[in-house]
């Protein structure tokens, strides 16, 4: 078994996180900042939903078969700071700042951020997985902040997590969307879910095994993931997934002409 230990900062979230693999920072966003948020989080879902992309996220395999969701649905986007100032000096918010550099350190570089949206009694699950096959990093330090606009519950879907999975490293199969021996041993049902409040930011590692069980509330789920790592880090050569190389905090330690340029 590998023994994997995340290069976090020797914080008291630093060392939670490195023990567990993930932290919950409390009251990140403070009530009337959530309803800024939430207002330009509407404004984003509406504006998908008219533009006639596919915008349901729901995985497919054999895993989301079992769960029997492929009548569910999870409306989703990337970049969310590409539609919204509101949501892009969020992502540059005090405290949020703070929690990520007790984690990570000093610096941090976004990646990519995701919004999830997860209807009311429809809301679609995640089978569990871990997300390093997705954008593998050099150092292994890509972590995911929740941004929580609304609470999030076990009846509303809320992540869900194996604590002390990140320890097993790098798992091949482990994505979520094929059969996977590994995964077998850590069933969405057993894992410990991560109720959140609104304003609330869940940071867990792409290491940590985790997933979500459908949202069979009466009410909507909302949250936005944002993925980063730290300045002295880099995503791997040859990733073809968004990547944002904005540096949150301090600095970006691989940066180049050609890489400040590049789309993807």
């Amino acid at each position: 078994m590998n023994t994997f230990s995340i290069p976090a900062a020797d914080t008291e979230a630093g060392r939670q996180f490195a023990k567990d693999g993930y932290y919950i920072a409390k009251g990140v966003y403070r009530p009337d900042e959530v309803r800024g948020l939430e207002s330009d989080f509407d404004r984003i879902v509406n504006q998908i939903l008219a533009s006639g992309e596919g915008v349901n996220a729901r995985w497919s395999g054999p895993e989301m078969d079992r769960l029997d969701s492929q009548k569910l649905v999870v409306l989703h986007t990337h970049n969310v700071q590409q539609y919204s100032a509101v949501w892009a000096k969020a992502f540059y918010q005090e405290r949020f700042i703070q929690a990520a550099t007790d984690i990570l350190g000093p610096d941090v570089v976004l990646h990519h951020s995701k919004l999830f949206q997860k209807p009311s009694e429809e809301g679609a699950p995640f089978p569990m997985h871990q997300d390093w096959t997705y954008f593998p990093t050099v150092n292994d330090t890509m972590m995911a902040g929740i941004i929580h606009v609304s609470a999030a519950t076990d009846e509303m879907g809320c992540l869900r997590v194996y604590p002390g999975s990140h320890k097993l490293g790098r798992v091949e199969g482990s994505n979520g969307q094929t059969e996977s021996e590994m995964l077998a041993n850590y069933p969405l049902e057993n894992a410990l879910p991560l109720e959140a409040e609104p304003g609330d930011v869940v940071f867990f590692h792409y290491f940590t095994i985790h997933g979500s069980m459908p949202n069979r509330s009466p009410k909507t789920r909302k949250t936005v993931l944002v993925q980063m790592h730290s300045g002295s880090d880099r995503v791997e050569p040859g990733i073809q997934h968004p990547d944002e190389h904005l540096v949150l905090s301090g600095w970006n330690h691989h940066a180049t002409r050609n890489s400040a340029g590049m789309a993807k």
